[in-house]
């Protein structure tokens, strides 16, 4: 590994243009940024537990206590002045933990984002009046945008290295599978369509029947309600899936109020029946699970509030 770091960290200085002017300026500016080094942590970790997963990662407090003197040692090494064939191992170090824990780059990408707008505010503050504001700031861009690379780097790597570990026709089954999946998720989008328009034709019979009275005018205004939350529900889930097909996580949740929807129309409308009670209670105690499991999915889902 610290041949493949010796024969590109130089190229990837100078890819990003920093020069030893960078350099200077980082190390005049350590002192002032080290004194928000404990403000930065706190700061910090109050940002990442916003994250889904932090928790799956961090599991106890020696895991944090150890995490977050590796993380106040980075920050720190930011500044030092000094980023030769060392420095850049750590990074590299610290990019193969990462994969290793299966950490995702999208975690990475923010939490340097977060990063950058703590350290450039930081700088701004003390360096406004200063000619050389800009500079100082190229600086630090350009010392975080560096960094990110060479960890984002390790995952390319691991990624490239599975997919060349792949036997010629394991690459073209995966290849097949990704364009069956594609087509598959296209005919569920086309579906979902479909039960939206169904659910419009649903909505307008219940309307059809209030008006020709062939219901009872509570009976009627009740289906017409069950009716329109079945659709908000079908648009709903067609909105997660475009989402998806974008590239987004599949949303269980979304069918998950589908049926709580459909449910919940079937009680309104035996609501007015007595012979129906024991249905209503058998419906109630399904949405009931339903609604359990909506909020368990969407508890491992959301960020968690700090």
């Amino acid at each position: 590994m610290d041949e493949i770091i010796q024969n590109d960290y130089v190229a990837l200085k100078k890819h990003y243009w920093f020069a030893k002017g960078d350099e200077v300026l980082l190390l005049q500016m350590k002192p002032y940024l080290e004194s928000f080094a404990d403000e930065f942590i706190t700061e910090f970790y109050q940002f990442i537990w916003n994250f889904g997963k932090t928790a799956e990662f961090l599991k106890d407090e020696t895991i944090i206590t150890r995490h977050r003197g590796k993380i106040y040692e980075w920050y720190l090494d930011l500044f030092s002045g000094t980023y030769e064939i060392s420095y850049f191992s750590k990074l590299y170090k610290i990019g193969e933990i990462h994969v290793k824990l299966g950490l995702p780059t999208h975690y990475v990408n923010a939490a340097f984002n977060f990063v950058r707008i703590f350290t450039l505010s930081r700088i701004y503050q003390q360096y406004a009046q200063e000619e050389d504001l800009t500079e100082r700031l190229k600086a630090v861009e350009r010392i975080l945008d560096i960094n990110l690379d060479v960890l984002t780097s390790s995952y390319r790597e691991e990624e490239i290295g599975r997919f060349l570990a792949l036997s010629r026709i394991e690459k073209t089954l995966l290849g097949l599978l990704k364009k069956t999946s594609a087509y598959f998720n296209y005919l569920l989008a086309g579906a979902l369509v479909v039960v939206a328009f169904f659910a419009v034709g649903l909505f307008g019979y219940d309307v059809y029947l209030l008006f020709s009275r062939q219901t009872s005018i509570e009976q009627g205004i009740l289906t017409i309600l069950g009716s329109l939350l079945i659709l908000w529900a079908a648009i709903e889930l067609i909105h997660e899936e475009t989402k998806h097909l974008r590239g987004g996580s599949f949303a269980l949740e979304a069918f998950i109020t589908l049926a709580i929807a459909a449910l919940i129309r079937k009680i309104l409308i035996f609501s007015l029946s007595p012979a129906k009670t024991m249905d209503v209670l058998l419906y109630g105690v399904l949405v009931l699970c339903l609604g359990i499991s909506y909020w368990l999915i969407v508890q491992t889902t959301n960020p968690r509030k700090s």
